[in-house]
């Protein structure tokens, strides 16, 4: 310990002797050299001086000194001697006076106003502040009248090695790859050191790695060795054997020799993933069981490979590559737990089947080309799955039936059969029921025990042509084990109705027709289906053969004409005729129908439009159209109208009141004292007057009482 201070006050030192040396002999022998020496009180002498002289003077300045330096973190007993100021006119009398102004005059920096030394008062840092700049001017003691201009100087503060290096952004976290090559950039780390870069060696740093060997390496990123990066000394470092390396990095001043300080900082690095390591199953052979009714889609069992790497590089996609059982079963990866979990694809049968064997396969999903070398990144594994027997619902022959049934089918009669089985080995017998959701009107039976189908009631085509019902098959030792099957049953077409005409047809017939002219055309419809189609037969009845006014005609389209055989046929001699024509189908056996065409003789223009089929139209007068007439009597009926209200207005006008208002009832009651006198008061006193005020002219008084007051009618 001794031997490092003495070596780092040696260093500290010498600079400063050799520094010394060169500066004090400029400082005492520049007034010999550059500058006159006056006697302190001569001011007459400076003023004989010519302008050249003054000019010459000012160039060569009488002040003595040049930098001036101290010693920064110097501490002692006295005040260190910063330097001194002393100009040519100072005779050494004491009639000059120093004065001192400028950064830390009078407190950091005090002078000698008589010698001019310049003494350092306080304990300095380079650090904090580096150099001060003052201003020294010489002036007379007694009149303090400048004797020099004032003139500016500074005082730097000498750098000492006070500051050790710090890593301002450390501690530092960095990642490279793993299995990177020797070399492979990691991170840059930078210290500061605080100490003068320019004078000595104290911010010359060297920077080294105390912990991290033989891993990484340091050295500097520029010429000028400003920063530095450290790298990978070592190839082929394996995450999965070591994830994490803490480095420790260490900066010393000086250039990195004795007696320089030091600062460190941390460097912790991170190895990432790359796809290195292929998957591995946990076990080449998995086993598993599975009932035979499990349900589509349902998974059976799990297998699981396992990958060193981490992320995306361990994710692997799971298939089945070999096996009897590849369109039976399924596999898929489940993205959280990245299991392969095996499904169920098709239905599985014990009594068929009751073992498979599959050869799964697990592959990395994103392979890295750089080491593909290495190997295959995938693995295999057998899977054997066994399946348990379970008790099963029957099973039918087909999935579904359609039976065929003609209409006129008779009751009882069978129909159709279902046939159902116990897929199990101890193959229970079979119930057979109908769902009678599925048949409200109970149209069908079925026979329990062989599932034949009957006819309960009797069946139309033309009212409801499919019958849809469900057939139950039901386990006569397990009736939860149930299955269903659709049946639908077509109601087969017999000819059992007869034609009819397609509408309500009636004909008109022009009074100045043609004869051969077509009066009306007809057409019929069956409800029956035949297999070939419609054909439909017209003729008329036996007895009308020979009818003499009409004849018919049948069309291709297997429509009839009905012709007129002559012409002037007259509303007044008959006004409408009928008609009857039997329609025949093509059916086995025929069926027939006759229908009745009514037609009516009408007035027809010239064109052989319709105007009118009545009798009465004839006594109507010639030229007025039907329009005409309606509007006319329209106006009949209003003017009725009119006159009717106009009588019933005038008899409510002229109908008088009873009684006109309140003051006639008033002034017509008459007040009696004594009591009625049964059939003479009828007699003595005309009720009239009372119903009618003013249907007399006077009053009549009764003869037998004298009333009290007798008003006069108004």
């Amino acid at each position: 310990m001794p031997e490092r201070l003495t070596e780092m006050l040696m260093d500290t030192w010498t600079p400063l002797i050799i520094l010394w040396i060169a500066v004090l002999p400029s400082i005492y022998m520049a007034p010999m050299n550059q500058s006159q020496v006056l006697p302190s009180g001569s001011s007459t002498g400076l003023k004989r001086l010519t302008e050249e002289q003054r000019v010459l003077n000012r160039s060569k300045r009488g002040w003595v000194w040049n930098q001036m330096f101290v010693l920064e973190e110097f501490s002692g007993p006295e005040p260190i001697l910063v330097g001194r100021l002393h100009t040519d006119l100072d005779p050494g009398s004491s009639k000059i006076k120093y004065i001192l102004s400028g950064d830390g005059a009078g407190t950091i920096f005090v002078i000698n106003d008589k010698t001019g030394d310049i003494h350092a008062m306080k304990r300095l840092d380079r650090e904090e502040k580096a150099e001060y700049t003052l201003t020294a001017q010489a002036v007379d003691r007694d009149t303090n009248k400048p004797l020099e201009p004032p003139s500016e100087f500074i005082i730097k503060v000498q750098d000492i090695n006070d500051n050790a290096p710090e890593f301002v952004d450390g501690p530092y976290h960095a990642t490279v790859p793993e299995m990177s090559l020797v070399g492979t950039f990691v991170t840059k780390v930078t210290a500061t050191d605080a100490d003068d870069p320019v004078y000595g060696n104290s911010a010359k740093l060297v920077y080294s790695i105390l912990e991290g060997q033989p891993y990484f390496s340091i050295e500097p990123h520029t010429a000028a060795k400003l920063h530095f990066i450290i790298k990978t000394a070592l190839p082929n470092r394996d995450r999965e054997a070591k994830e994490e390396y803490f480095v420790v990095i260490q900066a010393k001043d000086m250039g990195g020799h004795m007696g320089g300080l030091s600062g460190t900082t941390t460097v912790t690095i991170t190895l990432t993933d790359v796809n290195d390591n292929p998957p591995k199953f946990a076990q080449s052979l998995y086993h598993f069981s599975v009932v035979e009714d499990v349900a589509l889609g349902e998974p059976i069992g799990r297998v699981k490979a396992n990958d060193l790497d981490i992320g995306e590089n361990a994710k692997s996609s799971y298939d089945i590559i070999e096996g009897d059982g590849m369109d039976i079963f399924e596999i898929t990866t489940d993205d959280q737990t990245r299991d392969g979990i095996i499904r169920v694809r098709k239905p599985l049968d014990f009594e068929t089947k009751k073992s498979y064997t599959l050869k799964v396969e697990a592959a990395n999903v994103h392979i890295d080309p750089r080491f593909i070398s290495g190997g295959p990144f995938k693995d295999t594994a057998t899977v054997k799955i066994v399946v348990e027997d379970a008790d099963e619902p029957p099973v039918f022959s087909s999935p579904t039936y359609l039976l065929e049934v003609h209409e006129n089918a008779a009751i009882n009669s069978v129909i159709g059969q279902v046939t159902a089985h116990d897929p199990d080995v101890s193959s229970s017998p079979i119930r057979f029921s109908i769902d009678r959701h599925t048949d409200l009107e109970r149209q069908f039976n079925i026979n329990a025990e062989d599932g034949k189908i009957t006819l309960a009631t009797p069946l139309d085509r033309e009212t409801n042509m499919w019958h849809n019902i469900t057939i139950v098959a039901t386990e006569t030792r397990n009736h939860s084990q149930v299955s269903r099957v659709p049946i639908a049953i077509k109601v087969l077409d017999v000819n059992d109705n007869a034609p009819e005409f397609a509408s309500e047809h009636e004909a008109f017939l022009c009074e100045n027709g043609k004869p051969g002219q077509v009066i009306q055309i007809v057409s019929a419809i069956d409800k029956d289906d035949p297999k070939n189609g419609h054909y439909f037969l017209y003729s008329l009845l036996p007895e009308m053969v020979n009818n003499p006014n009409f004849t018919i005609k049948k069309n291709e389209d297997n429509t009839l004409s009905i012709l007129a055989k002559h012409s002037g046929f007259s509303r007044q001699k008959q006004e409408v005729y009928l008609l009857p024509i039997i329609i025949s189908d093509s059916g086995n056996p025929p069926m027939s129908s006759t229908s009745t065409l009514t037609i009516r003789v009408c007035g027809c223009s010239s064109d052989g439009i319709v105007q009118s089929c009545n009798v009465e139209a004839y006594v109507l007068p010639i030229g007025l159209s039907m329009g005409a007439l309606i509007a006319i009597l329209a106006c009949i009926i209003l003017l009725l109208v009119i006159v009717v209200l106009f009588v019933t207005l005038r008899r409510h006008k002229n109908e008088p009141l009873i009684i006109k208002d309140d003051e006639d009832v008033r002034e017509n009651i008459i007040r009696y004292d004594d009591e009625g006198g049964g059939e003479e008061d009828t007699e003595a006193f005309d009720i009239a007057t009372l119903q009618n005020p003013d249907g007399i002219n006077g009053f009549l008084p009764r003869k037998d009482i004298k009333p009290d007051l007798q008003f006069m009618p108004r």
